[in-house]
């Protein structure tokens, strides 16, 4: 299940430092890592694989606690999915105080660009030990989820279908101290970051039904809606190396309140929590970069 679930997770994971990627220069890397949310852990707990077994062989189902609670987990899972993660990367500087990148992370594509406003010129030779850097950046991440097929949900799909899509938009403010001049052997890194996400999910029974008055089965309406709700998060990372390798341990935590959502019958549910998103990587800097050659 764990390794399904790797395939949607949201990329929010703060690796970067204060200074940038050298003009001309490359970064590659990758990371392993996980994201433990609160909310949709706390819904899953209350549905069960042979209780869902159970309901999908029937012929005919009618909405009950059950099917509620799996829509809550659901909607819950899809607003910030639980399972370990997987990204590789690669960063350009593209001028003196700007680089940007890309992320191909747990099947989502990922863009970034992070501007330094604090600290010297990075690749210019020009920095000392323990000089502090300082940048802000903007990161755009897009998704679709047919989130029942990540988990022993996917049994229920022929009686009541979900599909969800979002998109995230991270801004981190990160602040670190280098160890030896530009970094030469890494840094400590940490700061503050914000996170918007816009998510259209809906519903749709299929052989879910509803008893009205006189004992009379009627197929239960379906639904779509947007909704859409921000994160605020701390983070602190670390780089230790020499040579251009470096180790790379991350830890960021999010708070969110994702707001009130509707369910079937016109029943809403509200959700908040605590997300931990812990990682460990390594970091090769490739190129001579454009200042070294000034």
């Amino acid at each position: 299940m764990l390794a399904s679930l790797a395939s949607c997770t949201a990329p929010r994971s703060i690796i970067h430092s204060g200074r940038v990627t050298p003009h001309g220069q490359f970064k590659v890397g990758a990371n392993f890592g996980g994201n433990l949310a609160s909310e949709p852990i706390g819904e899953l707990k209350d549905v069960t694989e042979d209780a869902i077994k159970a309901l999908a062989n029937r012929d005919s189902v009618y909405y009950d606690g059950l099917v509620k609670s799996a829509t809550k987990a659901a909607i819950a899972y899809s607003l910030d999915p639980v399972g370990p993660t997987f990204d590789f990367y690669v960063r350009y500087g593209v001028l003196p105080r700007v680089d940007v990148g890309y992320k191909y992370a747990s099947g989502v594509h990922v863009l970034d660009a992070m501007y330094q406003f604090m600290g010297p010129e990075a690749g210019t030779g020009a920095g000392a030990n323990l000089d502090w850097y300082g940048s802000l950046g903007v990161q755009y991440a897009g998704q679709k989820s047919d989130i029942f097929d990540k988990i022993f949900l996917g049994k229920l799909t022929p009686i009541l279908e979900f599909k969800a899509t979002r998109k995230d938009i991270l801004v981190p403010l990160v602040f670190s101290r280098s160890f030896g001049p530009d970094e030469e052997f890494g840094n400590i890194s940490f700061g503050v970051a914000y996170n918007h996400t816009f998510v259209e999910y809906g519903l749709v029974p299929g052989r879910l039904y509803e008893k009205i008055g006189g004992g009379k089965a009627v197929q239960l309406e379906g639904l779509t809606r947007k909704q859409s709700f921000g994160s605020y998060g701390l983070f602190v990372n670390g780089k230790i190396g020499v040579k251009r390798i470096y180790l790379l341990p991350a830890l960021s935590m999010f708070y969110q309140n994702y707001g009130t959502f509707e369910l079937l019958k016109s029943e809403t549910v509200d959700y908040s929590g605590i997300t931990i998103v812990p990682s460990i990587g390594v970091q090769i800097g490739l190129g001579q970069g454009k200042s070294s050659k000034r």
